[in-house]
């Protein structure tokens, strides 16, 4: 850090240099341009100030010139630690802030693989790298394996044995490393990737690592123990962030299949329609996905259509199971599966959001359909797609009353009810979406 010594020769230094000295002086800058005092060439006697294993100025003038001399070295040492002490209070608040941040975004995300994305983009930010990797160690094979990087390591497939190469070493002892001259250590993989300097860091969860991130440099990046350190603190808060995501992903899958199950056992219940909570899941995630809507739709389009019969739980079994076609009153019986999935859902918060489509899967886009008579863009859109996915599969599945029509003669029966039954934007995303499947 350079110091000018003029920077020192505040007002209040010139009244203490003058009281301790009664004899003439005079304080110089390197450059020999007078900075303060009076002394003249009979005062030989001159001392420099030394500042970090060089000299800022001299001092000359009689006996007290030493001690002069040694008060600017001393308060050129403690101006250098106050502004080194400022800048590292500095560095430590942006780290904090930084840190706090990536910590709002982690919390905001339980998609593993997102919360990958996140991690590999926030190193980048912090740590001078041309590569950025994070592997996970798959629960299945045992094995280390890249889900996230960037660079060459967005593209790599690579996987390691815990134990191989520096990322599996880390992996094996949970210490985080730096690694400064590659070539000279015997546990890099010749050949895997074209780097001189790297930094390895476990991801652990109390005692247990279940990943590492790695940051290289294909230049010598000469990597201290702050880039460690900062490493370090993101590693703590990506190992959580991803355990929480791992064991969110498990407890939806468990949910899903809960739901699943639940659907199945009423549809049992017809033997007419197995397999049609199925297909129509299938045709509306292809419709949904065909349509572009984005990934919490679609979720929520998934479990709309897995449950969208689920108040036939509440239709008696001699209308349900009946061979042969409704008459009216058992008919307005049918169509109060809509209100009965209505009820049944209502009391799961988990379910809010899905219950538009589930009860308004069977109103129509010019108004004449049920349970309210909704029109257009007043039927929810999940309610939209599943209504087409749906009346497919009712005609294209045989029935108590009539065979199972061809699919030619069910994509030209849904193309005529569009922008009557149907939405005509969800038709043509359907038919787009069954040309590319077929």
């Amino acid at each position: 850090m350079k110091l000018d010594l003029q920077r020192l020769l505040k007002k209040g230094i010139y009244s203490l240099i003058a009281n301790m000295c009664d004899e003439p002086f005079l304080i110089q800058n390197v450059r020999g341009q007078v900075l303060y005092g009076n002394a003249d060439d009979k005062y030989p006697e001159k001392c420099p100030v030394g500042y970090q294993d060089g000299v800022i100025g001299w001092v000359s003038g009689g006996k007290k010139t030493e001690a002069i001399a040694k008060l600017l070295e001393h308060l050129a040492t403690s101006e250098y630690e106050k502004k080194a002490l400022g800048k590292e209070t500095l560095a430590k608040y942006r780290e904090l802030i930084l840190l706090y941040d990536i910590t709002e975004k982690l919390a905001a995300s339980l998609d593993p693989q997102e919360v990958a994305s996140l991690i590999i983009q926030e190193a980048n930010k912090l740590i001078n790298a041309n590569k950025v990797s994070l592997m996970l160690i798959n629960e299945n094979t045992g094995l280390l394996e890249v889900i996230a990087g960037l660079g060459d390591e967005a593209k790599t497939k690579m996987s390691l044995k815990v134990g191989e190469g520096i990322a599996g070493y880390i992996a094996l002892t949970g210490k985080a490393e730096i690694i400064n001259n590659l070539s000279d250590d015997p546990r890099f993989l010749v050949g895997t990737r074209k780097v001189s300097s790297m930094m390895c860091a476990p991801l652990r969860i109390k005692d247990k690592t279940i990943g590492v991130i790695n940051i290289s440099s294909e230049e010598p990046a000469n990597y201290t123990a702050e880039d460690l350190k900062l490493l370090s603190a993101l590693t703590l808060q990506a190992a959580a962030a991803i355990e929480n995501a791992r064991l969110y992903d498990a407890l939806k899958e468990a949910f899903l299949t809960a739901v699943s199950t639940l659907a199945e056992t009423i549809e049992k219940r017809d033997t007419y329609t197995g397999g049609h909570t199925k297909r129509v899941m299938e045709y509306s995630l292809a419709i949904g996905k065909y349509f572009g809507l984005p990934d919490n739709e679609m979720e929520r389009l998934k479990l709309a259509a897995v449950l969208h019969d689920v108040g036939k739980i509440g239709v008696r079994d001699d209308i349900l199971l009946k061979n042969g076609k409704l008459d009216e009153e058992e008919y307005r019986e049918m169509k109060r599966h809509t209100i009965y999935g209505e009820e049944v859902l209502k009391y799961i918060k988990y379910f809010k959001d899905i219950i538009p489509g589930v009860k308004s899967h069977h109103e129509r886009y010019d108004g004449k359909g049920y349970p309210e008579g909704l029109s257009g863009t007043q039927i929810d859109i999940i309610a939209r797609i599943i209504a087409v996915g749906d009346t497919f599969d009712a005609m294209t599945s045989d029935r108590p009353y009539r065979n199972a029509l061809s699919k030619e003669v069910a994509y030209a029966e849904i193309k005529k009810c569009a922008g009557s039954q149907f939405d005509p934007e969800v038709v043509r995303a359907f038919l787009k979406a069954m040309a590319l499947n077929n």
